[in-house]
Parts: C-alpha cells; structure tokens; sequence
C-alpha cells in the first residue's frame, strides 16, 4: 500500500509569552504580509513586532498565555488520520511557529511517505494564507529533496460535509438566539487588505460562497458577511463586524456570530469574538449575542477533509480561482 502524507497547514501561534514577538516577527517578515523588499521588510518586521508584542502579550494572557491553536489542528489531525485509515499519516506544518514547514518536510521524508497531499485549514484561498503555506512548503521540500508525489488541495469553499457542520452550528445558535427576537447571522471572517483583494485575491468571493452555502442549508436566514481583525492604516475590505452590530443595535436585533473562515478556536474568536466584540455589542444596546463555535472535529468537517483527501488528482499548477467543493491541483513527479 502507498504510504500517504496528509500535511494540514495553518498559521500556528505562540505557545509562551516569550515566543509572541518572534511569532510577529516571523508574520510580518513573509513578502505575503509585508510586499516590500529585504532588507527593508526585515527592519519592518522587527520594527512592528517590538511594538506590537505587550499588546499581543496582553491578548494572549486572556486565554491561558498561548495560542491553542497548535492543540486544536492536533486533535484535528487525529481525527482525520482516524478517519482515512492505517496508511495514512497526518502532519502538521505551521507557517509563523512550531512546528514550522522545514521540521514537517524532515518528518515526512524520514517517514518515507510515497505520496503527500498537502491540504491547508484554509477552506477559502488567499494569498496571505494558502499560497504563501504552499510556497514555503515546495521551497523546504526542494531543498530536502522530497521527491514524494504531491497533490495540493487549494480550497474548499462550499465542500458539503464543512457546510453541514457550519449549518448545524447555525441552527443552535439561532435557537439560543431566539428569546431575545429574530436573530440576524454575522458570518465573520478575517479582514484582509483592499489593496490585495483589488489585486485579484479570490478570497471574500469565496467567503461570500461559503456563508451563503451554510444559509441555505439552515434555513431562512437574515445574515450578512462581514470583517474582524483590522490593523493598520490601510483600507480593509468591509463591512467590519463593528458596523454590522451597530447597525444590529439600531435594528434592535440579537446576534448570532459565526466564525466563517476560521476552522478551529484562536484568539481572533476567543479574545475578539468571545470578549471584546461581545462586550462592544453589549455597550451599543444588542439585544443577545451568541457565538457559534468553530468547526473543529466536527465529524460531518473531518469526513469532508478525508473525502477530498481520497480524490484523484486533478490538472496541474495552482491556478485555483474559485475552486468549489474541493479542487485537487497535481504536482511534482
């Protein structure tokens, strides 16, 4: 039997109070994040995570002193090793920390994997996320000389078991909701810059794609996709969360926040969600505001990543658009 590498990318986190200005420094030195050349890039980037880091410290503090994010992409990994059976293995690569995309390559030659798919925690396509995972992975797999076969899977907007278990999330939410008046659904993604979605960054289309999948499926829904996360002074692309629950505070009705583009818990939906944009609802006059949690281990969300998993590659290159359900790109030998 074929010895199969699963590699689930994200972003990671700090594990320690001491790892968040390196964890910056590392985000804001990728030319996905900050385009300019080295070494002014460099200078930036230690620049923005020396000033940044006590606030983030601060962030992280709320919620034990480190990311979970790591924990959270583990138990995901075990499940769907579990679900795809004993020639497959699960590896995780984390793009700004531990353990970072040239560990997972070492790990994964050692292993002898004979095919690799590489599958980001990513179900909508960016360049700041998916494309620049991808990019770091092909250059440490090169110079480790990983000469494995490898499939890619892009995004995954709309794959049917993900908006099951969205729909599901929904529903309770909106029960929750409903004894302070008919809710409206804020399905709410990271933000992201204007600048680079105007550079053809498919991202919020396929956002857009995914929320009005999971409104289907769990009925008729006043809802609406908006942005949390903004930092900087550049124009982001909108509407901000902030505006849609002032604009839920002035309609005089209750909230129910879905994390849309975000798979498992972190400290944009348990510091931001879960704390201060609750807090901001709270002090403009929101009637109720429920959460949804991520999609986790959801079983219906593990069984559509071994289903894609389990698709016959498809054409080469990355050129991936506005993928669907689950579109494989084939690389390598």
């Amino acid at each position: 039997m074929t010895k199969l590498a699963v590699v689930l990318f994200n972003l990671g986190g700090p594990d320690c109070p001491e790892a968040v200005e390196p964890f910056l420094f590392n985000l804001f030195n990728d030319a996905a994040i900050i385009g300019i050349p080295q070494p002014f890039r460099w200078l930036l980037a230690k620049l923005i995570s020396r000033r940044r880091a006590p606030v983030a410290q601060g962030i992280y503090a709320r919620i034990g002193g480190r990311s979970p994010l790591l924990p959270e992409t583990e138990a995901q990994a075990g499940a769907l090793e579990a679900a795809l059976g004993p020639d497959a293995r699960v590896f995780i690569a984390m793009r700004y920390w531990h353990p970072f995309t040239e560990e997972t390559v070492a790990e994964v030659k050692a292993w002898g994997a004979q095919k690799v798919v590489l599958l980001p925690l990513y179900p909508q396509f960016s360049t700041t996320t998916t494309q620049s995972s991808l990019k770091c992975w092909h250059k440490a797999a090169a110079k480790a000389g990983l000469d494995a076969r490898t499939e890619t899977i892009c995004c995954y907007p709309v794959a049917a078991g993900m908006i099951a278990g969205f729909a599901e999330g929904v529903r309770a939410g909106l029960a929750e909701a409903a004894e302070f008046g008919p809710p409206r659904v804020l399905f709410s993604a990271h933000g992201l810059p204007k600048k680079v979605v105007d550079r053809g960054d498919p991202y919020p289309s396929q956002v857009a794609k995914t929320a009005a999948a999971v409104a289907e499926s769990a009925g008729s829904l006043d809802w609406i996709v908006c942005y949390q996360s903004r930092v900087g002074p550049l124009e982001w692309i909108g509407p901000s969360l902030e505006v849609e629950l002032e604009r839920a505070a002035r309609d005089r009705v209750p909230v129910v926040v879905v994390p849309i583009a975000f798979v498992s818990e972190h400290s944009e939906t348990l510091v931001e969600l879960d704390i201060e944009y609750r807090h901001r609802a709270g002090s403009l006059g929101v009637p109720g505001y429920v959460r949804v949690p991520a999609i986790g281990r959801h079983p219906a969300f593990i069984a559509a990543l071994a289903e894609l998993v389990r698709q016959p590659g498809g054409g080469r290159g990355m050129a991936c658009g506005d993928a669907g359900r689950g579109r494989i790109c084939r690389e390598g030998p």
